[in-house]
């Protein structure tokens, strides 16, 4: 347990002398008739008082971030998952998930599952990370939940409420709290996915469903760095997505389509991808994986949210922090031939943050953005406005940061 040191007052009460037992009252005189009453109320507070200096040392130490990771070499990916996800299940009439925290590990399923055989999945991406306040905090997960209930209901899906959902995040990063790069080192990414996960034959929605969240420590998602700039070129064989069509919902099979022309694309030297829609094949959507944002003068477009883009959380706080830093925001449609003569692009995801984009390259044109190697000034004012916010470098003044610890 360690030493407590403690010091009688003349009123006869005991003080602990470490800060962190001054949480235990001590608020009026002690009138204790006889010594052996006196000895046993003294060994009591002592007890007490040491058991409280342990307990807060102990959750000190499990926040902290763990010294067995190099934390300036993360990368984005699984080499530093944590070793708790939770997991919870439901039946398709049923009214309350049931769930716990586990080891991570393998999920049992049988072939007839309803996702292994129609796909029945969203999932979410969320960060939570340390401010400067000392806090971990996760960022408008409440977003993220309702996401994922109206992917849910497009794909006939039961999910969780957004209590369930934000508890179960916190849950998750309280478990794994020391999986938390230190500030500016990165973040943990989490993972929440839903799934219809009861067996079935013939189409139709799952018998039962599983939400399940894991998590990692992860570094800038991009190979340059966080800040270095981005270079893309736009697909002109395939489109992500169609109007009308599964866009606009961040569902599991929305994402390995694109990988065709993403690896191609990395083969060349890009970054990534930019799609165009489907109907007039000239109008920006979105990058693979992230959303898209022009800027000509003062003016910033990013492509409207019609049911064929995702609706992301980053997107969302970007438009309301230009906004307030007396940019005019339009959600519009915007072609090719006005991106490629744009002063700026720069794309937004909870993966990638916000980068800003060094070359956009379109039936072989490239035209390049912002001095080489260096973040255009526009993407970096808005970067750095927002990851102020999310590490509490400056005041939260739209209330976006939930704090876990």
């Amino acid at each position: 347990m360690g030493i407590c040191r403690l010091s009688l007052l003349t009123s006869g009460a005991v003080m602990p002398s470490s800060d962190a037992a001054q949480r235990v009252r001590y608020d009026a005189p002690y009138r204790l008739p006889g010594p052996q009453r006196r000895k046993r109320y003294l060994i009591s507070k002592y007890t007490e008082a040491c058991d409280l200096i342990t307990r807060a040392s102990s959750a000190a130490q499990s926040t902290a971030p763990s010294p067995d990771i190099d934390w300036d070499s993360l990368g984005f990916g699984l080499a530093n998952v944590a070793d708790s996800m939770y997991v919870a299940s439901i039946e398709a009439d049923g009214t309350e998930w049931s769930g716990k925290l586990q080891p991570y590990g393998p999920l049992q399923l049988d072939p007839s599952a309803q996702v292994l055989n129609y796909g029945q999945s969203v999932f979410e991406g969320m960060k939570a990370q340390r401010t400067a306040e000392g806090h971990i905090v996760l960022f408008r997960p409440d977003c993220n939940a309702e996401r994922m209930q109206e992917g849910a209901k497009r794909l006939s899906m039961v999910a969780p409420s957004t209590e369930q959902f934000v508890s179960a995040v916190e849950d998750v990063v309280r478990a794994n709290a020391s999986m938390v790069p230190p500030l500016g080192k990165g973040a943990l990414y989490l993972r929440p996915l839903l799934m219809g996960t009861g067996p079935i034959l013939g189409l139709g929605p799952a018998p039962s469903y599983t939400f399940c969240i894991y998590c990692a420590a992860v570094g800038s998602y991009f190979k340059g760095g966080q800040l270095s700039p981005i270079h893309l070129k736009v697909d002109t064989e395939f489109h992500r997505s169609a109007p009308r069509g599964m866009g606009g919902t961040k569902a599991a099979g929305n994402y390995s389509p694109v990988l065709v022309t993403q690896l191609a694309a990395k083969k060349e030297g890009y970054s990534d991808v930019v799609y165009l829609d489907a109907k007039h094949d000239k109008y920006l959507e979105e990058v693979s994986s992230c959303n898209i944002f022009v800027k000509h003068g003062n003016v910033i477009s990013t492509p409207p949210i019609s049911g064929s883009i995702l609706p992301g959380v980053t997107r969302r706080s970007v438009i309301e922090l230009a906004r307030s830093k007396g940019y005019e925001v339009k959600e519009e449609p915007v072609s090719i031939e006005s991106a490629m003569e744009a002063d700026e692009i720069f794309t937004t995801g909870t993966a990638v943050v916000l980068s800003a984009v060094g070359s956009l390259t379109y039936k072989g044109t490239r035209r390049d953005f912002g001095e080489n190697g260096e973040p255009t000034p526009t993407a970096l004012e808005l970067y750095e406005s927002l990851t102020g916010l999310q590490q509490e470098r400056i005041p939260d003044t739209f209330g976006w940061v939930h704090k876990v610890c």
